[in-house]
Order: structure tokens, then C-alpha cells, then sequence
């Protein structure tokens, strides 16, 4: 096996001290920093942000450092709305447009690889009379940006496309197709919305030069608190309230703030924004090195999605780092999943939230992929946590399994 130890049998679980976490698209370990900072809050500083006296005055003074954290790294040309999650901030942006621009036309623009917090969205939507039309991908579930071009029309109101992938990491081009939104718009009239959700794509690629009209990410997935999430919106637009009440978060979302998950969120993102490409270089070494040595290790292996890694907005078409997802042709992905449990790695055989579902992945199905290659699926999700020396075992436990099934299938 490339790049083993010299004492590889040695090598076992007990010298990694902990297990093998490989599911950080599903969710990640809160940094400490921010485990500590919520306590603080919790405990000593908290008051309700509305109050007047100073205990109030403390805790909004969370929520303005965590805001203008939140602001920094987007664009800086327009405001945050914090969220209970992301797939609040999906649909926050998806309905509160529709409500906005009905008058104007009905037709929603997206992709039949998105996640189920827009699938989901959509499907009721059609439900109030909007006409959804969801563009296909090719077999690394790409894009092709001229598809999106193809579609647009005077009726379209809202165009919302994932950045990466959650299953297959695939960087889609969001920057090409944000550019022919806003030149349909110049040429026609229009005033066509572009949401991306960045859930995946957050603290993950640079996200600050990012020119769209509105932007969902999650705090749970960058080593923040789960029950956290965030939609940025551009500077001159406006949408109409989501959630009616006292008028918080400049009244689009009224509820008492979540003011220790906001400012742990706001410390999450400063600490997983820092140094952003250097650290997603470390993990794009640790995920082409899985590959490389799962690969070489076992026969019949796909790689869904692109092989190439990409780091930036402008990598459209390439792979985010953190994400490896593989078939192992003549196995079956769940029965893998709990194999390598019993060797304490963590994996998935695709999103957390649709894993209560039956069937194939839509993601997968939509990439042309046949049932025998969706079957044995697995997906490897890595942090900045992971290292090599973790890596080396995960090939070793990955092809025990995988050899183990094989023989036994031959049997049946």
C-alpha cells in the first residue's frame, strides 16, 4: 500500500485514542472555543438583547461582534438574518421571494440535485401554484451552465443553486450561472433573485467575494452549534417577514435570539474562515490520499464525482475537498457504514437528512447512476481534524470489509 508505516501492524484504534470521524458533511465537533464561549454565555451573560438594562446590553453586544463576524465573510455588501438552521434559511429565501415577486411571475428555476431543504420547499410551492422546473447534471452531477440559460424566462422569478454538492462535493458554477442571471435580467427587465445554499460550502471555499443575492449556511457543519443557521442577503434587498412577532433580526425573523448559539456560530466561522485555503489544502491532501489508497487497495472502486480537487468559487466542476464519496461495486453501503462502525469510523451512505428515507439517492440517480452502483455508496467526509496516520487505518478496515462482503456475496 502506498505511503504505510513501516510498523503498519501495529497500528490500530487504540493508537489513534478515539474514533475515526468521517461524517463532517452530516456534522462537525464543536471547537472548544466556541463550547466554552456558549457556556459563558449561558451561565453569566443571559440576558435578553431587547432589555435595557446592562445584563440586555451585554447580550446584544454578542449579537453585534457575531454579526459583523457573519458579514465579513460574505461580501460585505449587505446584511445577515440568523436562522434556526440552514434549512430555515432555505426556505426563509425560497418562500419570502416567492411571496415578493408573485405578482411579477411563478417560475422557479433550480436543480434535481439540490438538498431536500429546497426539493422540499419547492414541491409545496408547486403545491401554491408555482412552476418549478429542475435542471438536469451530467454524470459528476455538474451543472451545465448553458442548461440554466436555456430556461431562463420573463416569468422566472427565483433561481436557487447549491455551491457544493452534499453528497458528492461537486463545486457547482454558481459564479457563471449568477453572471447569465444578471445578464438576463439587464437585457430583459427583469429582476431575477439568485440564492445559492452554501451549507456545504461555508468555511469550506471562500465565500467573500461572493456577489449573490442571497446565501444559506449552517453553523454546525464548520465546528459550531447545531440549531444555527444564517441567510445573507443583499444590501438593497428587501423581503417580507418570515416568522411576524417583535421584530428581531431587522424583522424579517421575530423570536427571542438564540444569543449563545449566534455568538458561538460567529466565533465558528471566524476560526473556520481563518486561514481558509491553507487549511483546505491539509485536507485536500488527507481526502487524495484516502483516495489514492483506497483505490489502489480495492478492486471495482467509483469515484462519484469529479476527482479533481477545487478550492475556490472559481473551481466550478472540480471536488470541494471534504467530500469523497465511492462505490464499492458488489457490496452494499449501509452494510459497510456499520461494519466499519464496529472499527469506531463514522461514515455515511449519503445526506443525514434525508437518511430516514427509502430508495436511492436522488443526488446519485440524477448522475445516471445505475441501482448497483448507488448500493454500494459510501461517503467519506473529512474536518481539519483528520490526519494521514487516521487515513492509513481507514484503508486497511475499509478493505477488510469490503473483501469480507465480496467473499460472502459469492456464496449467495
Amino acid at each position: 500500500m502506498i505511503g504505510l508505516p513501516s510498523q503498519w501492524g501495529a497500528i490500530s484504534i487504540g493508537a489513534l485514542k478515539m474514533m475515526v470521524y468521517l461524517d463532517n458533511s452530516a456534522t462537525t465537533r464543536q471547537y472548544d472555543e466556541v463550547t466554552e464561549l456558549m457556556y459563558k454565555i449561558a451561565k453569566e451573560d443571559f440576558g435578553n438583547p431587547s432589555s435595557l438594562h446592562s445584563l440586555g446590553f451585554e447580550a446584544g453586544n454578542y449579537l453585534f461582534e457575531a454579526r459583523q463576524t457573519m458579514e465579513d465573510c460574505f461580501y460585505g455588501n449587505g446584511s445577515v438574518i440568523f436562522t434556526s438552521s440552514g434549512t430555515e434559511a432555505d426556505n426563509m429565501a425560497l418562500v419570502s421571494t416567492c411571496r415578493k415577486m408573485r405578482r411579477r411571475g411563478n417560475k422557479i428555476i433550480t436543480t434535481k440535485v439540490e438538498h431536500p431543504a429546497i426539493l422540499e420547499t419547492c414541491k409545496r410551492l408547486q403545491e401554491d401554484g408555482f412552476n418549478v422546473e429542475y435542471l438536469d447534471v451530467d454524470v459528476d452531477g455538474y451543472l451545465e451552465p448553458q442548461l440554466l440559460k436555456a430556461a431562463l424566462d420573463k416569468d422566472t422569478i427565483l433561481v436557487s443553486i447549491m455551491t457544493v454538492n452534499n453528497e458528492v462535493g461537486t463545486i457547482e458554477p454558481v459564479l457563471p450561472a449568477y453572471r447569465t442571471v444578471q445578464e438576463f435580467n439587464k437585457a430583459n427587465g427583469t429582476n431575477i433573485i439568485f440564492h445559492t445554499d452554501a451549507v456545504q460550502a461555508f468555511g469550506k471555499i471562500a465565500m467573500d467575494d461572493a456577489p449573490f443575492d442571497l446565501i444559506s449556511a449552517s453553523a454546525h457543519k464548520i465546528h459550531g452549534p447545531k440549531g444555527m443557521g444564517v441567510l445573507y442577503m443583499r444590501k438593497d434587498l428587501k423581503l417580507p417577514a418570515f416568522i411576524t412577532g417583535g421584530g428581531q433580526e431587522s424583522g424579517y425573523r421575530s423570536s427571542t435570539e438564540n444569543v449563545p448559539g449566534i455568538a458561538g456560530f460567529g466565533l465558528a466561522a471566524k476560526m473556520a474562515t481563518a486561514d481558509l485555503y491553507n487549511k483546505m489544502n491539509r485536507i485536500g491532501e488527507v481526502n487524495e490520499y484516502l483516495l489514492r489508497g483506497l483505490t489502489s487497495e480495492i478492486s471495482d472502486v467509483l469515484v462519484n464525482g469529479p476527482e479533481e480537487l477545487g478550492y475556490t468559487l472559481y473551481d466550478h466542476g472540480k471536488r470541494c475537498p471534504s467530500v469523497l464519496n465511492l462505490s464499492f461495486m458488489g457490496t452494499r453501503g449501509e452494510v459497510l457504514l456499520h461494519t466499519l462502525e464496529q472499527d469506531k469510523i463514522l461514515v455515511s451512505t449519503g445526506s443525514a437528512c434525508a437518511s430516514h428515507k427509502t430508495g436511492d439517492s436522488h443526488v446519485l440517480q440524477a448522475m445516471s447512476m445505475s441501482h448497483k452502483e448507488i448500493e454500494g455508496a459510501i461517503r467519506f467526509s473529512l474536518s481539519e481534524f483528520n490526519t494521514i496516520e487516521e487515513m492509513d487505518y481507514v484503508i486497511d478496515r475499509v478493505k477488510k470489509a469490503v473483501e469480507r462482503f465480496r467473499k460472502l456475496g459469492s456464496f449467495r
